[in-house]
Order: structure tokens, then C-alpha cells, then sequence
């Protein structure tokens, strides 16, 4: 019997998925001319912030910087700023540029690269907050309390200057060490009220393994499998892109800044949302719970028995992954009091474009959409207010326990740009532009399409490596965790850890067991891997 053996790396060419799934990284001539000639619409009707010392939090090596932060302890609790990019100040929405980035929806992020949405000359250059640089930016203002709560907020139309750039890993070494960026000393107590919050409201968040795909630089055209640890810094950074997007969903819902509410029929949004999970759901969660032997209260949320787990023990992965079942539905969500929205729904009604579960079934890391919200599959459906699609319940993300909308990535992702739009005309107490409202329906579908594709070529990447690592290792014996049991005509699941591979096993290991699997299938072809128990 041939016992696991280190694997390092291997080597593993991503071309034929981008090809499969028809990703293009060259921009029409049209479109790429006009990113480089690209300039701010809004230069003489900015208000000049460039006091406010702000830093990016991103991946190490990332140029497209859509997200700048600086938060204040005050006496009375937290003031945020947080700086976006302001894309829409410098795409013509009639333009080719505009033309283009509605086909794409979102840049795909593949191993050995990206296929960005926009034109690199401005999605990393001139409209990215990039140290040093002064930029426009729709900036957020969100004044909390002490508990992190929003009192009052609203974004406008500025000009920034970021100072430093700086990534999660070296954030999270700072805080360790009480030596963080004074822009941000105040993060990790906000972070943390904000997540206590978040649990209050009944959110869920996840903390499955995420598997990443890095270069292996020793070895030419080799790859490695880690997995990443999503550290504390990752989770008190992401708070601030869901209270930001919370924000956002309240001003598009409310028509103004903190206060002021019109009629349901004046509503002009673009909404992320997610119906409740169901009650069958939870409860065959909790009979889970119960033969894995983890104690979850009657009166206990979903969010904070997961939040109570030992990230450490099998039983965890085991409920995070069953979770993951919790979190279906994900949805862009179009309001629009004065147009008939998609599918001829009438004044006043929405268009529900499903963007379905990300990777592996469900949200990864945080599970609460904060970054690019890569997502896949999902029927769409569009309904209207006399069948009650302008309920509180319809209008909610239940991960989040609120009303939620992207408005935090518009480099990355289309659908920020729009609702980023209406979020600024609220504000100034003027007028949706027409292109926005003429826009919305078509970016839902661009954003369906693309978040399919997205979570597939994401997918496809990992199954290819996974393959790839594993293709001369028929007959290996590996130490694995089972994920999930055998039912019916569904294998079982298990995770390995070295290298971390998620693959289907047959015969009926234990849930929640740490079992020894034998390698009986790795096809780099098909994308294919599979094992067996017992060994």
C-alpha cells in the first residue's frame, strides 16, 4: 500500500479554460481607445478630500483598487470613510467602453491571470486608487455609534489621495502587534461590533476552507494547492463593505441619505438579495448537529452556532458545508417605480435575475458577498408588487440580515457602477440618471450570465489542478475528513488537507470522520478526481 507522499506542485496550463468558457482578454480597439482617453466628467464639482489619509486593504500584488478606507474612533462611536472608485465619472454609458463592460459583467480572476472587466490602462491605472495618486471617488461618509451602528450616512462625488497599500496578511502581523496604520487603528473594535451586529440581526457567515491556486516559483509553469486562512483582519475589513453596502440599499429604498421614506412605487434600485433558508433546511441542520454531537440551543441562531464552532474540529467543516445548503437563491433585484422592469412587470415592480451559489455550494471565507460576490447558476424569475415582490422579506439578503446592494467594486464588477449611480443622485436630491434606469434590468442579466461563468471558470481551475496534482498518484492512501455522507445515488464527500482537495469517495465513510481514503481516479482531462473507503 502506497502511503501520501508530499506533493508539491505540477505544472498546469489554464488556456484551454479560456477558451472553453470563451474569456477574451484583448478589449475591442474601440473600447480600449476610449479607457485611454478616459477622463472625469465631475472635475469642477468635487468636493476636495485629499485631507483624509486613506489606505487600501487588498491581495498582495492586486492594481485595480476599487476600496480606500480611514476610520475615526470618535466620543460618540465610529466615523468611516470609504472611497470607491468612480468609475461612472469615467465611462461615457453610451460609449464603446460602456458597450463592452455591459457584455462582460465582471473580470474573471484566473491563476496565471485576470480578464478584466475594464481595460487594465484604467482599472489599473488611471481610475484605481493607487498610493500617491489623486483620484475621483464616490466617497462614503457613515457615522455609527457605539455599538457600530449607522446614524447617519451618504456618499458623494470627491477627489482622494490614498497613502498606502496595504494587504490582509500585513494588516493582521500589525494588529498582533498594536501597531496598526493609525488610518485604520480603529478597525479591529469596529470590525468586531459590526460581526457582533451582524450575528444580532441573524446574519451567517461561513468560514469554509477557501482553496487557492498559487504560482510555484521555483518550478516554471507549476502550480501549488494551499489552502488560505482567513485571518481576523479579513473579516473586520469585510464588515466595512457590507455596512457600506447596507448603506447603499437604505438610501435606494428610503430615496435619500439617513431619513426620508417615498412611496414603494418611487423605488428605484438594483439589489443583491437571498430568500431565508427553510425551515426544513435548519431543521435537518440541526439533526445534523445532533449526531455530530455539537449542542445548538432551540433558541440559538444558525449565524451563532456557526460562529461558536472549533474552527479546528471535523465537525465544523462538516456544518459549515451543510450551510452552505442555507444560502441559495442569491438574486439581483431591480426596482423601478417609473418602468416596466424585466418581463413586462408592471409600474412598481421588480426583476428578480438569479445569480445562484458561489463554489462549492455556497459562500466561501466570509459567505456574505462583501468582495466580488463571484456566484453561479440560478433560474431567473420576475415577479411584481401584487405578488408581493416589494416586501421587506423579498427585498432582503437573509446572509446579511438586511437589505444589501454592491456598490464597493465597480472595477471589478458591473453592477456597483449603477447602483453606485442612483446612490449619489439620492444624495444630491437629484435625478436617477435615464441611463441608469434604462441600464438596470440589462446589468441584472449581465450579472446572472457572468456570475455563472465566473463561479465555473473558478471552479473549473481548482478541479484542473486538483487533477493535474493528483494524476500520478492512483493508488495513494490520504488522511481526509468526511465532508458529507453517502446518500442515495451521491457519494460521500471528503476534504484532504495536503494537498487540499475537496473530491466525491465511495462506500459510506462516517460523516464527520477522519478516515484514510485510497486514490482511485485523477484525470486532468476531465477534471475528474475520486477515491474510496476504506482503504
Amino acid at each position: 500500500m502506497e502511503l501520501h507522499q508530499r506533493i508539491v506542485s505540477a505544472p498546469v496550463d489554464f488556456g484551454a479554460i479560456r477558451s472553453e468558457f470563451g474569456l477574451a482578454s484583448a478589449y475591442p480597439a474601440e473600447a480600449a481607445a476610449a479607457a485611454r482617453d478616459a477622463f472625469d466628467a465631475f472635475a469642477g464639482h468635487r468636493s476636495d478630500r485629499t485631507d483624509i489619509p486613506f489606505v487600501t486593504i487588498d491581495p498582495p500584488g492586486a492594481m485595480d483598487l476599487d476600496q480606500a478606507v480611514h476610520i475615526e474612533r470618535t466620543a460618540s462611536g465610529f466615523t468611516v470613510h470609504y472611497a470607491i472608485a468612480d468609475v461612472g465619472a469615467v465611462i461615457d454609458p453610451a460609449g464603446p467602453l460602456a458597450r463592452e463592460a455591459g457584455m462582460r459583467g465582471q473580470t474573471f480572476y484566473l491563476p496565471d491571470g485576470t480578464v478584466p472587466l475594464h481595460p487594465t490602462i484604467l482599472s489599473e491605472n488611471s481610475a484605481s486608487l493607487l498610493p500617491e495618486q489623486t483620484r475621483p471617488a464616490a466617497l462614503w461618509t457613515i457615522e455609527c455609534d457605539e455599538n457600530a451602528e449607522p446614524q447617519r450616512f451618504s456618499v458623494v462625488r470627491a477627489t482622494v489621495r490614498s497613502r498606502a497599500r496595504l494587504d490582509y496578511a500585513s494588516v493582521q502581523t500589525d494588529a498582533d502587534a498594536n501597531h496598526l496604520h493609525p488610518s485604520i487603528a480603529a478597525l479591529p473594535e469596529f470590525g468586531t461590533r459590526r460581526i457582533e451586529a451582524g450575528l444580532a440581526r441573524g446574519a451567517i457567515g461561513l468560514r469554509l476552507p477557501a482553496q487557492s491556486i498559487i504560482r510555484d516559483d521555483s518550478a516554471d509553469g507549476h502550480w501549488r494547492l494551499v489552502v488560505e486562512p482567513r485571518t481576523p483582519a479579513d473579516d473586520w475589513n469585510e464588515q466595512v463593505s457590507l455596512l457600506t453596502g447596507m448603506c447603499a440599499a437604505r438610501i435606494m429604498l428610503n430615496g435619500s441619505a439617513s431619513d426620508g421614506a417615498p412611496d414603494a412605487g418611487a423605488r428605484i434600485a438594483l439589489l443583491r438579495t437571498m430568500p431565508p433558508p427553510t425551515e426544513s433546511a435548519i431543521d435537518s441542520m440541526r439533526r445534523t448537529a445532533a449526531a455530530l454531537g455539537v449542542e445548538w440551543p432551540a433558541d440559538e441562531s444558525v449565524g451563532r452556532m456557526l460562529a461558536g464552532l472549533d474552527p479546528n474540529a471535523p465537525a465544523t467543516l462538516v456544518l459549515m458545508s451543510e450551510a452552505t445548503g442555507l444560502l441559495r437563491g442569491a438574486a439581483y433585484t431591480v426596482l423601478d417605480g417609473g418602468i416596466a422592469a424585466a418581463g413586462g412587470a408592471p409600474t412598481g415592480g421588480a426583476a428578480v435575475t438569479g445569480g445562484g451559489q458561489p463554489v462549492g455550494g455556497g459562500p466561501t471565507g466570509g459567505g456574505q458577498e462583501a468582495g466580488s460576490g463571484r456566484a453561479t447558476g440560478g433560474p431567473r424569475s420576475t415577479n411584481d408588487a401584487r405578488s408581493g415582490s416589494n416586501s421587506p422579506n423579498n427585498l432582503q439578503h437573509s446572509a446579511i440580515g438586511a437589505a444589501y446592494a454592491h456598490v464597493t467594486a465597480p472595477l471589478r464588477r458591473l453592477a456597483d457602477r449603477f447602483a453606485t449611480e442612483i446612490c449619489l443622485a439620492r444624495c444630491a436630491g437629484t435625478e436617477v440618471p435615464q441611463w441608469v434606469r434604462d441600464g438596470l434590468v440589462p446589468t441584472a442579466d449581465s450579472m446572472k450570465r457572468s456570475d455563472s461563468i465566473a463561479g465555473k471558470v473558478e471552479r473549473a481551475c481548482i478541479d484542473l489542478t486538483e487533477a493535474t496534482l493528483l494524476a500520478e498518484r492512483g493508488g495513494t492512501v490520504f488522511d481526509a475528513v468526511v465532508v458529507r455522507e453517502a446518500n442515495g445515488s451521491r457519494p460521500a464527500e471528503v476534504f484532504v488537507a495536503d494537498p487540499p482537495v475537496v473530491g466525491p469517495c465511495l462506500g459510506a465513510p462516517p460523516e464527520g470522520s477522519k478516515v484514510r481514503v485510497r486514490l482511485i481516479a485523477a484525470d486532468p482531462t476531465t477534471r475528474k478526481v475520486g477515491f474510496t473507503f476504506p482503504v
